[in-house]
C-alpha cells in the first residue's frame, strides 16, 4: 500500500501513456506523442562512454556532487554559449532534469509555499507542488501576449507566490521568450522574495536565433536558477543526466537534498556529458538544423491545410486547436481510430489545453509527411471551427 503522500499525487500521464495498450485503425501507427529525440547519440559521446567504462574510478562511488571535470565543462559551456560566468557554487549535477524540476521545491521550501505554474505547461510541474504540500498558482499563457506571462495582470496572485516556473522554448506550446522578456522579469523580481526556476530543456531548439539563458539577465544570480537537459540537444534521453545552474542558495539546496537521496551520478554518464558539452558547438547546430527543417515543413503544411496550428518557434512540439465538435481527449481517440495517429491531449498540460492536442517533431521526415497526408484527409473537420 502506497503512502498517503504518494496516493495524493496527480496521476502521471506520460507513465500511464507509455504503458497503455494502443488500439488503432487499419493504417500503420504514427506515434507523435512522446518527445524522445529520434537520432542516435553522436559518436564522439559514445566513444567517450566506451573508454570511460574501463576506467577504474568509474567503477566505484564517485563524488556525491559530481566530477570537477564535468562542472568545469558546464562552466565553459555556459560562458561560451551564453556569456554567463559560473562558479562551482552555482552548479548542481542532476539525475535527469525531471528530478530537479520535481524535487527542487521540496529541497528549498516549506509546506504552504506558493508556486506559480505556466498554463499550459509541462505536466509534471504539479507534482513538485504536491510533494512539498504547496499551493499551485495559475499563470495563464495567452496567444495575445505571445504565450508569455502577463505579470501586470497577476498582481494579487504574485502576493501569494514564492517561486515561478518558466519554460522557454515551451513544452507544449512551441513558444519562445527573448532576452528583453528575461531582462524585464529579473528586474521585476530581483529585490523581492520571489525566485524563478527556468526549465531550459529545449535550449537547443531556438530555430531563428540562439535561445537566451535567463542567467544572462541575472549575472549576479540573485533571482533564478536554470535547469538544462542533455537529453534533447544531444540525443541522450536514456543517459538521465542534466544540471541546474544559478543562484547559489537554491543550488546548495539541490546539492544537500541529493547528498541524502543519491550517491552520485554514474561516472561513465558524467564522462558522456563532458564529451557532449565540450563538442556542443558542432553537435547542437546539427540537431537544431534537423528540427528547424521539420518545424518549417509542418508549420507551412498544416497552415496551408487550414489546420489551426500554433506556429512552432522553438522546441520540438506542435500545438493544434481541435475541431469544435471535439475536446482534446476525444480528438486523440478519433485520430487513433480513424488515422492511426497517436498524439497527446492538451489537458495534462493544464485546463487551458482542454481543446488542444500536442504532437512531436521527434520523428523522421517520412513520418511527418505521412502525418500531413492523413491530416489532409480530415481537414474538413476544421472548416467551421473557431481559430486558435
Amino acid at each position: 500500500m502506497a503512502s498517503d503522500l504518494v496516493n495524493s499525487l496527480s496521476p502521471s500521464y506520460f507513465s500511464s501513456m507509455m504503458n497503455k495498450t494502443i488500439e488503432t485503425g487499419d493504417k500503420p501507427l504514427l506515434n507523435l506523442a512522446v518527445g524522445i529525440p529520434d537520432g542516435k547519440t553522436p559518436k564522439v559521446i559514445t566513444d567517450r562512454v566506451k573508454s570511460a567504462i574501463d576506467q577504474e574510478e568509474n567503477q566505484k562511488y564517485g563524488p556525491f556532487r559530481g566530477k570537477t571535470e564535468l562542472k568545469d565543462s558546464i562552466k565553459r559551456f555556459y560562458k561560451r554559449t551564453y556569456g554567463v560566468d559560473l562558479q562551482e557554487e552555482n552548479v548542481a549535477i542532476l539525475f535527469g532534469t525531471k528530478n530537479g524540476l520535481v524535487n527542487f521545491p521540496l529541497a528549498h521550501y516549506n509546506p504552504g509555499v506558493g508556486i506559480m505554474l505556466p498554463n499550459p505547461g509541462y505536466a509534471d510541474y504539479i507534482t513538485a507542488v504536491e510533494l512539498v504540500k504547496g499551493k499551485a498558482i495559475d499563470m495563464p499563457l495567452l496567444k495575445e501576449n505571445n504565450y508569455l506571462p502577463d505579470f501586470d495582470a497577476l498582481t494579487e496572485e504574485l502576493k501569494e507566490t514564492d517561486l515561478i516556473y518558466l519554460n522557454y522554448p515551451s513544452n507544449p506550446l512551441g513558444a519562445v521568450a527573448n532576452k528583453t522578456f528575461f531582462d524585464d522579469t529579473i528586474e521585476r523580481f530581483k529585490d523581492s522574495h520571489i525566485k524563478i526556476l527556468h526549465d531550459f530543456a529545449y535550449a537547443a531548439f531556438g530555430f531563428n536565433e540562439d535561445h537566451p539563458s535567463i542567467l544572462a539577465s541575472d549575472p549576479d544570480f540573485k533571482t533564478a536558477i536554470e535547469i538544462y537537459s542533455l537529453s534533447k540537444g544531444f540525443n541522450m534521453s536514456g543517459y538521465r543526466i542534466g544540471f541546474a545552474v544559478g543562484n547559489a542558495d537554491m543550488i546548495e539546496s539541490i546539492n544537500r537534498f541529493q547528498d541524502h537521496t543519491n550517491a552520485g551520478v554514474f561516472g561513465v554518464t558524467q564522462e558522456a556529458a563532458i564529451a557532449a558539452l565540450d563538442h556542443a558547438d558542432e553537435l547542437i547546430p546539427k540537431q537544431n538544423e534537423i528540427f528547424k527543417r521539420r518545424k518549417e515543413y509542418i508549420n507551412e503544411a498544416l497552415i496551408n491545410l487550414g489546420i489551426p496550428i500554433q506556429p512552432i518557434e522553438g522546441g520540438i512540439f506542435g500545438w493544434i486547436k481541435v475541431p469544435d465538435t471535439f475536446n482534446g481527449e476525444s480528438f486523440v481517440d478519433y485520430l487513433l481510430k480513424e488515422q492511426s495517429i497517436l498524439t497527446t491531449p492538451g489537458i495534462p498540460f493544464g485546463d487551458r489545453g482542454e481543446n488542444y492536442i500536442r504532437f512531436s517533431l521527434a520523428v523522421d521526415e517520412e513520418i511527418l509527411s505521412t502525418f500531413v497526408e492523413r491530416m489532409k484527409e480530415i481537414k474538413n473537420l476544421w472548416e467551421n471551427s473557431a481559430s486558435l
